[in-house]
C-alpha cells in the first residue's frame, strides 16, 4: 500500500469505522468456538424453559408448535444433535400436531406453523424418516395459497389461514417452505408466489401495476412493505406523506431472499432494486422503519438473504464495507441475556416473550457460520 493510499484509507477508517478494510481482505466471521459458546448457553436457557410437553410458548394451555418448530430447526442448524434431550421433546411435541389434513398447527395460523413444521421436519429427514409428512404438509399449504384472478392483488400470496388477508411474511415463509420441501422452482406455487412478493414492492415496473409503487419516496424506493393491501386505507399507519407505503427492513430481507431463494437472478431489476435499498439502509441494530419492534424477526431475515446474496464483505451505499456474519454475531452476542436467552425490550410481535426471541436470535446465529 502506498504512503498516498494509506492516507486515503485511515481517514475512510475515522469517518467510519466499519471501513477498516483492506482492499480484498477475506471477509470476517466468528470462530466456530465464539458461536459454540453463545449457542450453549442459550440451550442452557431452552432446557429450563421446555415444558413438559416439549413446547415453549409459556402461556399455559395455548398450544403453538409454530415456536416449537423454529427452536428445533434454530438448534439443529447449530450443530445440536438430534437426540439431545431438548430437540427429541420438541419433535415428539411436533409429531402430535400433524393433522391428517397435513398440516402442523393448533389453533389457527395455520400456514405459518405448517411452513414452520415443515422446514424443521426437512432438516429432521434422515433416511427419509419424514417424507410423507413433508408429502402431505406441502400439499397443505399449497391449498392455501390465492389462487383467484392473476391480475388481483391478492394472486399467489397466503394468510395465516389461507387465501385471505394475505402477506408478505405468511408468502416468504411459504416460498422458503416449499423449496426446502423440494418443490421446483418452476412450480406454479412458487411463480404465483412470487406475484404477490412482487407487489409488494416499492418498484414500478413490469411485475407490479399497485397504485403506491408510484408514489414511492427515495427513502423507500426499492424496499418491500408488509401488506400492499394498505395502501386502500388512509388511516394506516404505513402510510407515507407522499401517499405510498412504508418499506421495512425485516420484510425487505424477506422479499430479497424470496427472489434469491426462487432463482431470480441478481441482475433482475427486482433485486437489484432491493438491493440498493439494503445497502441505504444497512442496520444490525434496528429493523429500518421499524425502529426495534420486530428486531429478531428482522435478525434472521437479514441472515437468511445476506447468506443468499453472496456478498462478502458487503458493502454500504456510503462504501463502508461490513463483514455482516462477524457484525451480526457481536451484536447477539452483546444482547444475550445471562441466563442465555434473547428478549426484546419492545413487546410487538410477541417478541417480549424470550423463547420467541431466543428462537429467532439463534436461527440468525446459524448463517453466521463462514462458508
Amino acid at each position: 500500500m502506498s504512503a498516498l493510499t494509506r492516507r486515503a484509507w485511515l481517514k475512510a477508517a475515522a469517518a467510519s469505522p466499519a471501513a477498516l478494510a483492506l482492499p480484498g481482505r477475506a471477509a470476517a466471521a466468528p470462530t466456530a468456538d465464539d458461536l459454540k459458546a453463545v449457542v450453549e448457553k442459550a440451550v442452557g436457557y431452552l432446557k429450563g424453559a421446555q415444558k413438559p410437553a416439549g413446547d415453549f410458548f409459556p402461556k399455559e394451555g395455548f398450544a403453538e408448535p409454530g415456536l416449537t418448530a423454529l427452536t428445533v430447526a434454530a438448534l439443529l442448524r447449530n450443530g445440536v444433535p438430534a437426540d439431545h434431550e431438548v430437540v427429541k421433546k420438541g419433535v415428539a411435541y411436533l409429531e402430535k400436531h400433524v393433522k391428517p389434513d397435513g398440516g402442523v398447527y393448533q389453533q389457527g395460523q395455520a400456514n405459518y406453523m405448517t411452513c414452520l413444521g415443515l422446514m424443521t421436519f426437512k432438516e429432521l429427514n434422515a433416511g427419509g424418516k419424514y417424507d410423507k409428512v413433508i408429502e402431505a404438509a406441502t400439499k397443505f399449504v399449497k391449498g392455501l395459497q390465492n389462487d383467484t384472478d392473476p391480475k388481483g392483488l391478492d394472486h399467489g400470496g397466503v394468510g395465516y389461514d389461507g387465501p385471505k388477508r394475505p402477506d408478505l411474511s405468511n408468502t416468504h415463509f411459504l416460498v422458503e417452505a416449499l423449496l426446502a420441501a423440494g418443490v421446483g422452482k418452476d412450480d406454479p406455487s412458487i411463480k404465483k408466489a412470487l406475484v404477490y412478493v412482487s407487489r409488494s414492492q416499492n418498484l414500478k415496473s413490469e411485475f407490479n401495476d399497485q397504485p403506491f409503487a408510484t408514489k414511492t419516496s427515495k427513502d423507500d424506493a426499492g424496499g418491500f412493505v408488509y401488506n400492499p393491501a394498505d395502501q386502500a386505507n388512509p388511516k394506516s399507519p404505513k402510510i407515507t406523506a407522499e401517499g405510498g407505503l412504508r418499506s421495512e427492513g425485516g420484510m425487505t430481507y424477506a422479499g430479497l431472499k424470496s427472489f434469491l431463494y426462487a432463482g431470480v437472478s441478481k441482475d433482475d431489476p427486482r433485486v437489484k432494486a432491493a438491493v440498493a435499498w439494503v445497502k441505504a439502509h444497512y442496520s444490525v441494530t434496528e429493523n429500518p422503519g421499524q425502529g426495534q419492534s420486530g428486531l429478531y424477526y428482522y435478525y434472521h431475515t437479514f441472515a437468511k438473504a445476506m447468506d443468499a446474496l453472496g456478498e462478502e464483505p458487503f458493502v454500504d451505499a456510503k462504501g463502508a464495507k461490513h463483514d455482516w456474519r462477524q457484525e451480526l454475531f457481536d451484536e447477539l452476542k452483546k444482547k444475550q441475556k445471562a441466563d442465555g436467552s434473547w428478549q426484546n425490550e419492545n413487546p410487538a410481535f410477541l417478541e417480549g416473550v424470550p423463547q420467541l426471541a431466543t428462537a429467532f436470535a439463534l436461527l440468525s446465529l446459524s448463517y453466521c457460520k463462514k462458508k
